[in-house]
């Protein structure tokens, strides 16, 4: 097959750097000899995220090269000498290197081809299921990646799928207007008289903070099963890594119920930051 079949003419790579992330990506926390794989493992998934992202691409461009992302992990095809594709090359040599499960990616692209053909939830569950492609993975990778045992992969997946969460909440108004995408259960909406153009106004009203509400419910039953997760990780630097990022995820979910991500992107303040390294230091 001829390589513009999968991959096209066009890098849609954006502009986007670490520094638009919410959370720790290769922190002062992780061990110098971790950070360039993290880095690598960041740069495919950013790359990945905005092959479906892109308007400049159909549905079906977009499965295909995320398609072919995934067949590269895997040494199934060769990648075009391209910066996009490439990202997928060197992963796979780091993911090798280091005997991680290559599913730690290929998992990403099964979630953002979801992306590419859904956007829209009918369930709490069915929004998990898509939180188990499209962020535990990266969960996983960091625990692989310190030798952690899988009895850390559950409260791993639980933080993971917390934080995902969050981030939908955060940016609601912001997907469905650029993406048409939401992750809202849409018959939660219905059962407050609700409708996804609510989410297009300039604030809550009542039946969608309800909603809300609802949503971070489920986000503080997943970040009491992560609070487990420090006392699990062996690795002292990773065990830090994982206090801190078990603490904002708390800390994000109670600014979200406190303020309406609506009217404001909701965040993460300095303060939340230092709480979570003070409450990290506890388990050095």
């Amino acid at each position: 097959m001829n390589h513009d079949d999968i991959w096209g003419t066009k890098d849609v790579t954006s502009a986007k750097g670490k520094g638009d992330e919410n959370f720790p990506v290769g922190s002062f926390l992780i061990a110098k000899q971790h950070r360039p794989i993290v880095h690598t493992y960041y740069n495919f998934a950013r790359v990945t995220d905005d092959m479906v992202d892109t308007a400049e691409l159909t549905p079906s461009e977009k499965i295909s090269r995320l398609r072919g992302m995934a067949a590269v992990i895997r040494g199934e095809i060769d990648a075009p000498l391209r910066a996009d594709a490439q990202t997928a090359v060197t992963l796979r040599t780091a993911l090798l290197e280091r005997k991680i499960p290559l599913e730690v990616a290929t998992d990403l692209t099964e979630a953002f081809c979801m992306d590419a053909e859904k956007n829209r939830y009918q369930s709490w569950d069915e929004l998990l299921h898509y939180c188990a492609y499209s962020a535990n993975p990266v969960g996983r990778f960091l625990l692989h990646l310190h030798g952690e045992s899988q009895d850390a992969f559950a409260a791993g997946d639980a933080l993971s799928s917390a934080l995902q969460v969050l981030n939908h909440l955060q940016d609601v108004t912001h997907d469905l207007k650029t993406l048409d995408r939401c992750y809202v259960p849409l018959p939660w909406l219905a059962e407050e008289q609700c409708t996804i153009n609510d989410l297009r106004l300039v604030r809550s009203k009542p039946g969608i903070r309800r909603v809300f509400d609802r949503m971070l419910d489920g986000v503080d039953a997943l970040n009491r099963e992560a609070r487990i997760l420090p006392q699990l990780v062996q690795d002292r630097r990773m065990r830090m890594e994982a206090a801190v990022i078990v603490q904002l995820s708390h800390s994000l979910a109670q600014n979200l119920r406190k303020k309406d991500p609506i009217a404001e992107r909701v965040s993460l303040s300095k303060i939340n930051g230092l709480q979570a390294l003070i409450y990290s230091a506890k388990h050095i």
